[in-house]
Formats: C-alpha cells, structure tokens, sequence
C-alpha cells in the first residue's frame, strides 16, 4: 500500500476540496438564514441580492440584468441568453459584464436541499479602477468573448463571498466593512480565469467598452426612436464592425436589444408603480397598444395583465 506524504499534490487538493465544502456549507448556512421562504430578497448593502428556491423550474422566467456576478451555494440554475446557454451550479460564478435581457430557470432544488445563489450587481467605474491596479501593463489577449462567463470557484474567492454574507448579519459592518470585501471580490474575480473579462470592458480602447458606451445609450433613451448608424457613430465605430461587436456581446441586435428593453421596464413599470397597461406602453416607447399587447405575450409568454398578476404573487419575482 502507498501512503501519501500529507504534502503531496494529491493530498493537498484533496484538502483544498474539504475547505472549499465546508466553507460553501458554511456560505449556504447565512444565505439561509437571510431567505425565510422561497424568493428573491434584496440586502441592507446596495446591489447585493440573494435567492431562495425549493422546486425547480419547468419554464424559464425573463428577467433583466445589470452587470452581474452570481454565485451558487447550492444546488444549479440555468441561464440563457440568446442562443447561449449557462448551466452552473454549487461553488460556481457566473459574469455578466453588461446589462442583458435573460431567461433563467432553478434545476436543482428541493424542499430538503434548496436552491441557493447571490447576485452581486457590478459597478463599472469601480470595476475599471481596480482593473487598472491588477492589470497595470494592459490586458492580456482575449481570445474569445462571449454573453457571460463561468468558472468555479476557489477557496480565497468562497472565503471572501462567505465574509461578505457574514456582514449582513452586523448593520455596522454592512455599512463600514462590506464595501472592502466587495472590493476583495472583485480583486480575486479580476484575477481568476474569466477576469480579464471583467476588465476588458472598463478599457476605453476595447470594443467591448465601445458597446458598453451603445447599452448606456440606449437604456438612457430605451422609449425613442433608435437608428443603428448613429449608435455606431457614436461609439467611432463602423456600422458592420458596431453590429459585429455588439452580437458578441449581447447575442441579439441592437434594435433587439432595445424591444426587450422596452418590454421589461414596460413591466417593471406595471409591477413596481401599479401604472395600467396603456400607460406603461406609452413610457416604453410604444405608439400602438395593440402591437405593445403582441410583443409582449410573445416576449414573456403572456399577455400583460395576466403576466403581472402572476408576477405579484408570492415566490415569483425572477432574479
């Protein structure tokens, strides 16, 4: 029989895998303990949301991205974005660089073993200044770019996340301490196998932030009228390579971008200020109701009214 030395590479990722259990164990403990039931609950620090689900889904719900990182506890979700797909789950993060239309679904949770997750709703200027410490010479190639961006997790980046669960709990170290570890976070997101991707888009010469500049545009000014040359006269970019660019990023067309955009501030409208269906096509940029009722059943697979009705019950806020 061949013993192991305790320092050998074997057994020492053997041990790494233990620490990283018990600490997603204990990740999973505080994520429960801030989620009562099944739901979405926003926290005391600002952008920071967590996730409590105990069945899975049939049917993806839509719902509407900031620049995003997600992390599971436990069990799996699967997000889709166009045509790509983005299945993680326990001790996983997934990125979302920018602002994105997505339809997600829980696929493994159970009464006895929920799903747990975190959205962490990224800060671009933020993003940007610690970008520039970690990558001071520039950034490395990137050699291909897509929608979002998963890899799992190490022990440093778990331990950093679970810290930062930990503050919820003290209103003084959610106000003083959770920025720091946010901070922390970012460092260790920037520095792991997808961060060149979370920097990419605060450098002013890639084209990534040339679509970042496109998204903030068009959701500054979702309800006019868009044409897609000035967009890409706007960003200095030609109008091919702008389209080029802009699908790598988002999976969809500008102007797809902006109908799913009008549609979910359409509903963000009727669900948060109880605004009536005409009212909210009208501030979505819609000139004809009826064409506002087609796109949106087609988009979230209902009509209006039946949809926020469904939406106000408990549990059924998408995140």
């Amino acid at each position: 029989m061949k013993i192991l030395d305790e320092h050998s590479p074997v057994t020492e990722a053997v041990s790494a895998v233990g620490v990283i259990e018990a600490e997603t164990a204990r990740l999973t403990s505080l994520i429960g303990a801030l989620t009562p039931h099944d739901g979405v609950f926003s926290q005391r620090v600002p952008g920071l949301h967590v996730s409590r689900y105990s069945r899975t889904n049939m049917d993806y719900v839509k719902t509407f991205y900031t620049p995003s990182l997600l992390v599971v506890s436990q069990g799996a979700k699967t997000i889709t974005v166009g045509q790509n797909v983005y299945p993680f789950g326990r001790s996983q993060m997934l990125m979302f660089p920018v602002a994105l239309p997505v339809s997600m679904k829980a696929t493994d949770a159970s009464p006895s073993e929920p799903f747990f997750g975190i959205r962490l709703e990224l800060d671009p200027q933020r993003i940007t200044e610690l970008a520039l410490k970690v990558y001071p010479k520039g950034l490395p190639p990137v050699r291909k770019r897509s929608t979002g961006y998963i890899t799992d997790m190490d022990h440093s980046l778990v331990n950093a996340v679970t810290r930062l669960m930990e503050c919820l709990h003290s209103p003084g170290d959610a106000e003083l301490l959770a920025p720091l570890v946010i901070d922390e976070i970012m460092i260790r997101v920037l520095r792991s196998p997808i961060g060149v991707h979370a920097a990419e888009f605060g450098f002013a010469d890639s084209g990534v932030q040339r679509v970042v500049k496109a998204i903030s545009w068009i959701r500054d000014n979702y309800a006019q009228q868009m044409k897609v040359t000035d967009l890409a006269e706007l960003v200095n970019m030609s109008e091919s390579s702008f389209h080029e660019h802009f699908r790598t990023v988002t999976s969809m067309s500008p102007l797809q971008y902006q109908k799913a955009l009008r549609l979910h501030e359409a509903r963000r409208l009727m669900i948060s200020g109880s605004m009536d269906v005409t009212t909210a096509c009208q501030m979505a940029g819609y000139v004809s109701i009826s064409q506002f009722s087609r796109d949106y059943s087609r988009f979230f697979g209902s009509p209006p009214k039946r949809d926020i009705a469904r939406l106000r019950q408990p549990a059924q806020m998408p995140d």
